[in-house]
């Protein structure tokens, strides 16, 4: 198994980080791909494959620490790609609530 479950939407109230210049404040750190669980079931397969994905984004995830569980919510095709990599985790920007 890839995560550690995968989940739909968001479980946890509205962090007030809605920015990518809200997330960048926060240094990213590696995080097992086990230990997640995702906040959207679907990805469009198109996004997973190009080569640019990342071109108008953070180049880290997006992961929230809600009461010790670790949700995926920004980064899906970035944790996917390391999956298909064969890495066991991949780097985040963590905000622990």
């Amino acid at each position: 198994m890839i995560f550690k479950a995968v989940g739909e939407g968001r479980p946890y109230p509205d962090h007030g980080l809605h920015s990518f210049k809200d997330w960048s404040a926060i240094a990213p750190r590696p995080v097992r791909l086990d230990q997640l669980i995702t906040t959207k079931r679907m990805l469009d397969l198109g996004h997973l494959l190009s080569e640019d994905s990342t071109f108008y984004g953070d180049l880290f995830a997006h992961v929230v620490d809600w009461q010790g569980t670790l949700y995926l919510e920004d980064g899906l095709h970035r944790a996917l790609r390391a999956a298909l990599q064969q890495r066991s985790a991949v780097h985040a920007r963590v905000h622990v609530m």
